[in-house]
This record gives C-alpha cells, sequence and structure tokens, in this order.
C-alpha cells in the first residue's frame, strides 16, 4: 500500500496547528491533524478548508496501528511518557520527527539506534532545541577546534505561548540537570550562574541564567565540543531579576505544590507584559590558525511557537521527499543552516537540497 499520509499529534494544539497548515497547503488532504480529542480536531480542520483532516489518537489506548501502512511521516507535538509510538514508527518504516525538548526523553529516543530501524527519526527540531544546534553548528565550523559554546535565549513574555510550554518552563524552573564542562559532567541547578551576553544593538546585554534545553546535552556529542551550556532570559529584565531571586531565596519550590503550580500556568498563559519578540546568540570559543579565537552569531523574530513550526515544517518537507539513512538523528547531524539577506534555509548534508524555513 503506498505511504503517503502525514499525521500529526497534536496537530490542533499551539505549535502543531502551525504544522498542519503550512503541511496543508503543500499537501492538502493528505496531512491529519490527530490527538484524543477529535471534535477539537474536527472544528480545527474545518478551518483549514479540508487540506487538514481529523484523526482519532490517544497515546495511553491500546494503540490500532493499520493508519500507519498509509502514512510516511508522523509529526509529534505531545509529550510522552515512553517511546513506543517512535519505535513502532521506525520498526515499519515510517519517518519521524519529534518537536519535543525534554532532554531526558531525547535520550530515550536516541537509544532506539540500537533496535530495528526501518525508518529515519529526526530530534532537536525548533528553536530550542533546533536553530540553536544548527548555530552552534554554524559557530564551530569557522573554527579549528571549538574548546566551548554558550548559548543565550530570550523569549518574550507578551509571546502567545502554548500551555504545554508554560507548563514546561514553570516545572524546570527548580531542576537540577547535568551539564558538560570541560568533557566531565556536572550537576547544575535551573537559574543560577548568571552570565553577561551582548545581544547587540537595542538588545544590548542581558544576563541569563542556567535552563535545561536539550541541547547542551546534545551537542558534546554531536559536535564534539567539550564545554556547551544554555542560558535562558526574558525580554523583561525585571521578571528575569524576579525569577532568580526567587530561585536563589528557595520560593520556587512553592511550585510543587500542584495548586500553586496551577495558578502559576494560568497568570502566565493570561498575563501580557513584554513583547512577542525572541533572540538567540550563540558565542564560540577555541583556536584559529593556533591562536586563541571567539566568534558569535545571533538571529532574533517574533513568536517563538511559529518559528518552531517552520523550522518543523522544513524538515518535514525534507524527510518526506527524500531518502534518508535509516535511524535516530539530531537535526544538526542531517542538515545546516544557510542564510541569506532574507530568507533562511536548512540545507541538506548529503545533497545540498535546501528547504525554506
Amino acid at each position: 500500500m503506498l505511504k503517503q499520509h502525514i499525521v500529526v499529534i497534536g496537530g490542533y494544539g499551539h505549535v502543531g496547528g502551525h504544522i498542519c497548515r503550512m503541511l496543508g497547503e503543500t499537501y492538502p488532504g493528505l496531512v491529519y491533524a490527530a490527538g484524543r480529542n477529535l471534535d477539537r480536531a474536527q472544528r480545527f480542520c474545518r478551518e483549514t478548508g479540508g487540506k487538514v483532516k481529523p484523526m482519532h489518537f490517544n497515546r495511553d489506548d491500546a494503540a490500532d496501528w493499520d493508519w500507519l501502512e498509509q502514512t510516511k511521516l508522523v509529526i509529534v507535538c505531545i509529550d510522552q511518557v515512553d517511546t513506543v509510538l517512535a519505535e513502532t514508527c521506525l520498526a515499519n518504516g515510517v519517518n519521524y520527527l519529534d518537536i519535543t525538548a525534554n532532554g531526558p526523553f531525547l535520550a530515550q529516543l536516541e537509544r532506539l539506534n540500537h533496535g530495528h530501524c526501518e525508518g529515519t527519526g529526526l530530534l532537536s527540531v525548533g528553536l530550542a532545541p533546533g536553530l540553536t544546534n544548527l548555530l552552534a553548528q554554524e559557530a564551530a565550523k569557522t573554527l579549528d577546534e571549538t574548546s566551548r559554546i554558550n548559548i543565550t535565549i530570550m523569549l518574550g513574555l507578551g509571546d502567545s505561548h502554548g500551555k504545554a510550554a508554560i507548563e514546561w518552563t514553570v516545572d524546570h524552573l527548580h531542576t537540577v540537570f547535568d551539564v558538560t564542562e570541560n568533557g566531565d559532567i556536572k550537576k547544575v541547578s535551573s537559574f543560577t550562574d548568571g552570565r553577561q551576553t551582548d545581544f547587540g544593538g537595542r538588545l544590548g546585554c542581558r544576563t541569563a541564567y542556567r535552563f535545561p534545553f536539550s541541547d547542551q546535552a546534545t551537542l558534546p556529542r554531536t559536535l564534539e565540543i567539550p564545554s556547551v551550556s544554555t542560558r535562558l532570559c526574558f525580554d523583561s529584565r525585571l521578571a528575569t531579576l524576579a525569577i532568580a531571586g526567587l530561585r536563589k531565596s528557595g520560593a520556587v519550590r512553592l511550585l510543587k505544590n500542584s495548586v500553586i503550580r496551577g495558578w502559576t500556568v494560568k497568570l502566565l498563559e493570561s498575563l501580557k507584559i513584554g513583547s512577542a519578540e525572541y533572540a538567540v546568540k550563540v558565542d564560540a570559543e577555541g583556536l584559529k590558525g593556533g591562536r586563541h579565537h571567539a566568534v558569535g552569531f545571533s538571529m532574533y523574530g517574533e513568536n517563538e511557537s511559529l518559528i518552531t513550526a517552520r523550522v518543523a515544517f522544513a524538515a518535514a518537507s525534507a524527510l518526506y521527499a527524500g531518502a534518508f539513512q535509516r535511524g535516530m538523528f539530531h537535526l544538526e547531524e542531517l542538515f545546516e543552516l544557510e542564510r541569506t539577506d532574507d530568507v533562511m534555509y536548512v540545507k541538506r548534508k548529503e545533497t545540498g537540497e535546501r528547504f525554506v524555513i
């Protein structure tokens, strides 16, 4: 049976909806917005004029995998607790793309390389991880030997973030996680160890704090860099400072209480201060021509969920149109970034084929 369908799990959500609309314009009638709420999926699909079709999928039910027989690509925009979906896709020759930023879960997905793979899996697809990985790769290529990469992300508090993204951020304000420093693993805490980064222009210098974005766990292996760190700040300097203060005082531990956590998520969903702007700065250090050298690459824009969807759309278009090596990969292992004055692409390393972001 011909495999030509694209199934987007969570396809009527905040980011998934953007991805479905983009794919529906290119592949009308072949894209399915899937999720456990069929009514929401149907309402969303009517808004696309039928270019996207609804599909019921509940990850908690005993799975009926017959739909995979006609599916060429599955895109996952929801959090998962196990790798059953990914394993089943790859074992049945279905390509798999996941936009998750959950580092521990990405590590589980990476281990599927040791199993039976008949399809291609692509991870680290979005802004961070995703474009941050490609910018780090771009920076490292300018050096003969890269010893350190510092990634800084600024997010706008006035942006329209999906509930899942807000919950993920709130849940990680009080976590301890691993980073690689000089080739060794060490534990650090969220929103500690502030570092000044110069974004340039009107954004100027900002103090950003450690945060468990998964790129810093991936890049030491994929780019062979001994020290990688990722930090976060917000467009509101006051908000960034306030959260750092709450972290230092230990008050963020209150977020472990489900009621307080729920109030905080609702507040952040309704609160619109600041802008919808995001910025990324990658600073790399190493050797060039036998001497110490430092380079910086930056990126700016608005609407973090939209840029995540645009990266996913470009990568999905590549997976749908071409044949790739079987197994699970991160974005920077198969693609590189190419930028002109007004257009940004992911470029396939093997063929040089470009896909507009």
